[in-house]
């Protein structure tokens, strides 16, 4: 494996997971999967959540569908869940935190409301995420990072270029 895959994880939509990895693929080379648009495009549900008005993610054929892609290497994959993946697919975790008020106003803004949206701030609030995170792969690789402005996003472009170009130093 000559390139590093990295998980982008957030808990909840509108934290810049799908606006990060797009423009990080777009400055190393490295494959982008948004899992959502993957789910989505191959039919991977295995039913429909009523209270939450969305589709219900089937993790196993999610797995399979990537199994192959993520055994090549340099892969980003962006999805609000972590827990699911394959430890090993992963040599890197970012989990992207927004503050609360910020993260209201985006999902207020893509029609987000009542339970919906109470659930997804609340899952912030929480750090449920972040939680899952650290619970499912080694300590050492899961790492926080603030987005909540176009300056946080540079910086954090520029910060894990930077440890790919590291990685790729050492690995290779």
């Amino acid at each position: 494996m000559k390139r590093p895959n990295i998980l982008l994880t957030g808990g909840t939509p509108g934290v810049g997971k799908t606006t990060l990895g797009k423009e990080l693929a777009q400055r190393t080379g490295l494959t982008y999967v948004n899992v959502g648009d993957l789910a989505q495009e191959g039919q991977l549900f295995e039913g429909f959540d009523d209270e939450y008005q969305c589709p219900i993610l089937d993790e196993d054929r999610v797995v399979d569908e990537l199994e192959d892609k993520m055994a090549d290497g340099g892969v980003i994959i962006d999805y609000h869940g972590c827990d699911f993946f394959p430890e090993r697919w992963f040599h890197i975790v970012f989990v992207l935190r927004t503050d609360n008020t910020n993260l209201y106003n985006r999902l207020e803004s893509r029609g987000y409301t009542g339970k919906k949206l109470q659930d997804n701030v609340q899952c912030e609030i929480f750090q449920t995420i972040y939680e899952e995170a650290m619970e499912a792969y080694k300590e050492e690789i899961v790492h926080q990072l603030p987005s909540n402005t176009p300056e946080d996003l540079e910086r954090n472009l520029e910060q894990i270029v930077q440890w790919i170009e590291q990685w790729m130093k050492d690995n290779n």
